[in-house]
Order: C-alpha cells, then sequence, then structure tokens
C-alpha cells in the first residue's frame, strides 16, 4: 500500500503507514484464506529481504558471524554449543523454504513463522518446540512504539528466531551477555537462551508503558484546565494503542505459563523456574494495562465533563447578562413607543419632566446594580472563569 504523496520506486514499510496514519495501527491476525493448502507462505509485499546472523557459544568461547545462505548453519547444528540463529526479514520465501529444509521445519511451523502476524502461542513439535510472541519497541521520538513477531524455534542444542524486520529488537543485552560472558547464560543450553530472549521481549513492554503513564499524566491536567479537540483525540489515539498492547501481552501469558506448565523435554526444571518470574512480569504488564485502559476511559468520562462544565459556566454567565438586561430592555422598550401627548395627559407624562432621561438612567442603574447584588448574594458568580 503507497499513499498517493509518495514517490515511485521509494520502499514503504507498513510501519511507514502505521506512523503516517494510512493504515490502522491496530493489530489483526493473519488468517488464511478459505480453501488454500495448509503450508502456504504468503510474503507482505513490502517486507524486507532476510538478514542471517550465527552466534555459537559454549562456556570458552562465543562467534558471531554473518551467514550469506541458510546451508551455512547446517555445521553448527550438530555441535554441542549453543547455536543461535536469528534471521531478520521476511521478504525472500526461497531463503525461508531453504531455512525449513536446514531445519528440518514441518510446514505448518513455517507457515505460522511466515504468516504474520500470528496469535501469540506455543506448539510442540517432534524434537522442536515453535514459540510465537509479539516483541514492541519504542519509535526514534519516543510518542509510539513499532511492534512486531518474534518466532523462535528451540532445538536440542540450537535456537531458530525469526524477526518481521531487521531494523529493531530488543535483544542486545543479551548478545552483549553472551558476548561477554556476563552472568551464567553461557553455562547453560539453549533452553535458558530461549527463556532470556522471552524475558528481553517482556521487559521491553516496560519503557513503552512508562511513556504512557506519563501521557496519562498530562492528559489528565488536560481535560481538567483546558480540553479541547485534539485532547479527545489523544484520549482516543491512547486507547487504542493500549488495546494493541493487551492484545500482544495477553495470549502471552498463556504462552509463558503452557511453557512452565506442559513440561517439554526441550526445556529442564531449571529454567522453568526463571520461566516463572518471565510469567510474573508478564501478569505486571497486563496489569499496567489494564489499569491505564480504565485510566484512559475515565479520562474521556472526565474530558465530557468538563467540556459540559466549561459549557454550562458560558451558561451561566450569558443567563446572568441576559438576566440584568432584560428589565433595562423593558424600561427602554416602554420608553420607545410613540404616544402622542397631545391627544391624553395620560400618555407618558414623565416625557414632560425637566429631570425625566436623568431619571431613567439613574432608574436603570440600580436596577443593575441591585440584580448584581442579587446575583452575588446568591453564588452564582463562583467559578465562573
Amino acid at each position: 500500500m503507497v499513499g498517493k504523496h509518495r514517490q515511485p520506486g521509494n520502499i514503504v514499510t507498513r510501519r511507514d503507514l502505521i506512523r503516517e496514519g494510512e493504515i490502522d495501527i491496530q493489530m489483526e491476525y493473519f488468517y488464511d484464506v478459505p480453501g488454500s493448502m495448509p503450508g502456504t507462505l504468503r510474503i507482505p509485499s513490502d517486507a524486507l529481504p532476510p538478514i542471517i546472523g550465527l552466534i555459537d557459544y559454549n562456556e570458552q568461547k562465543a562467534v558471531r558471524l554473518q551467514l550469506g545462505t541458510p546451508e551455512e548453519c547446517a555445521p553448527h547444528l550438530d555441535s554441542e554449543s549453543v547455536s543461535w540463529l536469528d534471521v531478520k526479514g521476511l521478504g525472500s520465501e526461497d531463503v525461508l523454504q531453504r531455512l525449513g529444509q536446514v531445519f528440518d521445519l514441518h510446514p505448518l511451523v513455517l507457515e505460522d513463522v511466515v504468516n504474520v502476524p500470528q496469535r501469540p502461542k506455543v506448539e510442540e513439535y517432534d524434537d522442536q518446540l515453535l514459540i510465537i510472541a509479539r516483541m514492541v519497541t519504542p519509535t526514534e521520538s519516543g510518542s509510539s512504539f513499532h511492534q512486531e513477531q518474534v518466532s523462535l524455534i528451540l532445538g536440542r542444542h540450537y535456537l531458530l528466531t525469526v524477526q518481521e524486520e531487521p531494523e529493531f529488537d530488543c535483544f542486545g543485552a543479551v548478545r552483549d551477555r553472551i558476548r561477554t560472558a556476563k552472568g551464567i547464560i553461557r553455562k547453560r543450553g539453549a533452553d535458558y537462551l530461549a527463556y532470556s530472549l522471552l524475558d528481553s521481549i517482556i521487559d521491553g513492554f516496560f519503557p513503552i508503558l512508562e511513556i504512557y503513564g506519563e501521557d496519562i499524566e498530562e492528559l489528565e491536567d488536560a481535560v481538567v484546565e483546558s480540553p479541547t479537540h485534539q485532547t479527545l483525540e489523544r484520549i482516543h489515539t491512547l486507547r487504542r494503542e493500549l488495546l494493541v498492547l493487551r492484545r500482544a501481552v495477553w495470549p502471552m501469558r498463556d504462552t509463558i505459563n503452557s511453557l512452565i506448565r506442559d513440561g517439554s523435554d526441550l526445556i529442564s526444571e531449571d529454567v522453568r523456574i526463571y520461566l516463572r518470574d518471565c510469567y510474573d512480569h508478564t501478569v505486571q504488564v497486563l496489569d499496567m494495562v489494564e489499569t491505564y485502559r480504565e485510566l484512559a476511559s475515565s479520562l474521556m468520562d472526565v474530558y465530557l465533563s468538563s467540556v459540559n462544565n466549561k459549557m454550562n459556566e458560558i451558561m451561566k454567565v450569558l443567563t446572568v447578562i441576559s438576566t440584568i438586561f432584560i428589565p433595562l430592555t423593558f424600561i427602554v422598550g416602554i420608553y420607545g413607543m410613540n404616544f402622542d401627548r397631545e391627544k391624553s395627559p395620560f400618555n407618558m407624562p414623565e416625557l414632560d419632566w425637566y429631570w425625566g432621561y436623568p431619571l431613567c438612567w439613574v432608574l436603570m442603574i440600580v436596577i443593575a446594580l441591585s440584580l448584581i447584588a442579587y446575583f452575588k448574594r446568591k453564588g452564582w458568580f463562583e467559578n465562573v472563569s
């Protein structure tokens, strides 16, 4: 999908369209075309070419390589060291099919990896474990977030991760821990690596939620002090983006719980203990998202109340002004009538008084001041901005 204002030949990603408002940021899961053959791959038209990186490590050393083809990683899969193959980008069906052959992936596994977005889930095959997760990272401006699917295929001594795009991820800290041998990651197997990546994905939600927490605080002040149409748009956008976060993290809770409960042979008991901590973080993220969604909904109510109160204050001011001028208009209307004084002595005799005009002014001023004093005593002028 390309906007009308774009120049031909420019690469346009789905993220660009989301950022510019040409498509909806709300995540919709992938669904198969009715009657299509199982295992059919549907490459997104804006997908970027895959970049294949390999990190092979054990307790003594760690090697990081950039691979040109999927076949180059085959010798590392049979070694006792842990091999992490990270594929970024889904833009080549040929590379992905060859990747499936190297890792002996089931056609349905490859379908879930390529046909994005899928609902976060975990599925166990003969000697592999498929984990689908949603990853979010803050935008450059810090006002929103990028989201993409991350697929993890766990084997006995290897972990294959496939990301939608090569530009963003939250795995930098894990790569640094492997490179510097910090912690116990190089002493553990591929299952601990899978846990570390899942933990990084879950922890990546916290900076996003911190941004939205600050936005909610600003909106709370805005809806009370100066509610505008732009404020309403910000609240609406906030609610929709929080819904996207909820749809991303809610099934993640069930996914991690399934890893803990189901007891796959590929995940050791020690790693399940760490997954419990990851599950706690997921529940915490979900609680924060739910809390912020409730606050965003209450902000909408506060906005409507503030607008109504502002309208009521305006109507109060107009009512006070109109009430003061009603008797004055009545007096002016009476003396604006054209009665002939020569026809009858009762036709407005005060028009012949020497002080008639000043007395009329004094009468109107006294009436206006009396009404103002009465309204003030009743409290009508309180809280009138």
